[in-house]
């Protein structure tokens, strides 16, 4: 392959063409003049943070890495399909809640850009894959997503490239999809790193994405960790020095199947557990005691560091998609996790318990759900989190659309009061909306933005699948 000339420092930057759109700011490129670039040079232009950042998927965790690296000193380059979000960005607005414009825009001064041209690859030194990892209709792992991004990105590859992919997936997904397409993909015919400090190499490791979505994450945020695992000892090497630079704590583990295991078994046992303090809170219910008061009490206990939160379903306290890619992998070596489908089957009958809490209330009030006008509030699948992928929420609206209720549902940040095309939905303000128009208030999503005085006072009827209308006493109010 031809040697790569790294340029020296500038101001500006020469090689930008195409579409690739600056955000303001000037540019820092890398000061460093190597034939080609290795294993030491990567190391040391992550070190001196003179190395450029590629992201590539801009939604909460891909924009959170993009907003830590570029407040650490990195260029930053994203990447993304969304046309919407791009346009966000140059505009220096925002499209979550947990970041803001104003620290989009300081991103922007640095030099941060976003761009659907992924030719601009080649301009950065490490790769960072943030791509969806949804299920598919049978609730198997759909890994499509991870298959098209690393063929269309390998073809930009330079040597001395470290890749790191961050999406939830299969023990295994790193050394047997990603790392092969890279080597067979890559269009200077590079080899991956085996061991070996040579030139002429890519590096590739797997690190379990930041899944703190209520809280964002900052520089200043002082008790954040970081799992790594590479294909070999100097991608993990690699992997380590670059989230040293953002996370306070970085774990290095032996290998990517040992950090995606990592990744499955965090958010498993938070599924597992929820699914326990959920079937706990209809319990509860039943004995006329109150959940919240015994969860309260339990955390004050000894097992406080184990005491977790109810949910209204799958995904509603942990990455939705985690327990059952763990499910569907350990089918293949013959071994059936019976804790973590006992807990998916409890997740899957949620929803429904939310319908028939609901209509079970309406009939009371000589009233069916048949023709009922119902607002959902609450799409996201955790508290203040604008992602509603995989969101319990759209279960419990699908259900009662079956049942011949007319659903709307709460905006968010993501999306703006008006129509929803994809689920056909009316999306609404609850700040200027009147909910007295609506036969029952159907609460999820118990979101801090949301005034839940006024909405009680308001509606006619509310059926609270959480903690959102405590210490508020009213007759309206139906806790399921």
């Amino acid at each position: 392959m031809k040697s790569q000339i790294r340029i020296g420092l500038q101001q500006c930057d020469s090689r930008a063409g195409g579409d690739l759109h600056p955000l303001d700011g000037s540019r820092m490129v890398n000061s460093y003049l190597h034939l080609p670039i290795s294993y030491a040079v990567t190391k040391k232009i992550i070190q001196d943070r003179t190395a450029r950042i590629g992201i590539v998927g801009l939604s909460h965790i891909g924009l959170s890495l993009a907003m830590l690296f570029s407040e650490c000193g990195f260029v930053v380059e994203g990447f993304d399909v969304d046309e919407t979000k791009l346009e966000s960005l140059r505009k220096r607005t925002t499209y979550l809640k947990t970041i803001t414009a104003e620290r989009i825009g300081r991103a922007c001064d640095r030099g941060f850009r976003a761009t659907h041209d992924l030719a601009q690859i080649a301009e950065t030194d490490v790769l960072i894959l943030c791509v969806p990892t949804p299920l598919g209709k049978n609730l198997e792992p759909d890994l499509r997503c991870i298959r098209e991004t690393v063929y269309s990105v390998a073809a930009h590859l330079h040597s001395g490239h470290l890749v790191i992919l961050e999406s939830t997936t299969c023990p295994g997904t790193t050394e047997e999809i990603v790392a092969p397409i890279l080597e067979q993909a890559n269009a200077a015919h590079l080899k991956l790193s085996r061991d070996t400090a040579e030139s002429e190499r890519i590096f590739v490791a797997f690190s379990p994405e930041y899944q703190d979505l209520g809280r964002p994450a900052t520089v200043e945020t002082g008790d954040l960790s970081k799992i790594v695992g590479g294909i070999d000892r100097f991608s993990t090497e690699l992997a380590t020095v670059l989230y040293s630079t953002i996370f306070t704590h970085v774990i290095p583990v032996s290998t990517p199947r040992v950090a995606e295991m990592s990744n499955l078994f965090d958010s498993t046992h938070s599924c597992v557990n929820a699914g326990l303090v959920s079937e706990m809170k209809r319990l509860c219910y039943l004995m006329g005691i109150d959940p919240w008061e015994v969860i309260e009490a339990t955390k004050a206990s000894s097992c406080s560091s184990t005491c977790g939160q109810p949910s209204t379903g799958m995904g509603s306290n942990c990455s939705p998609t985690a327990p059952l890619y763990l499910s569907w992998k350990a089918k293949a070596y013959g071994f059936r996790p019976k804790f973590v489908e006992s807990a998916g089957e409890f997740y899957a009958g949620l929803p429904s318990a939310v319908v028939r809490c609901t209509s079970d209330a309406l009939n009371r009030q000589k009233k069916s759900i048949y023709g009922s006008l119902i607002l959902v509030l609450g799409p996201g699948y955790r508290r203040d989190v604008d992602d509603a992928c995989e969101s319990p929420s759209w279960e419990i609206i699908e259900l009662f659309r079956r049942a011949g209720a007319q659903v709307g549902y709460s905006e968010s940040v993501l999306q703006p009061p008006g129509q929803d095309t994809r689920h056909e939905l009316k999306i609404i303000s609850p700040a200027s909306e009147d909910l007295s128009s609506y036969d029952v208030v159907v609460i999820t999503t118990d979101d801090t933005r949301y005034d839940f005085d006024r909405i009680v006072s308001e509606a006619k009827l509310v059926i609270d699948t959480g903690d959102a209308t405590r210490g508020i006493n009213s007759e309206k109010i139906i806790r399921c």
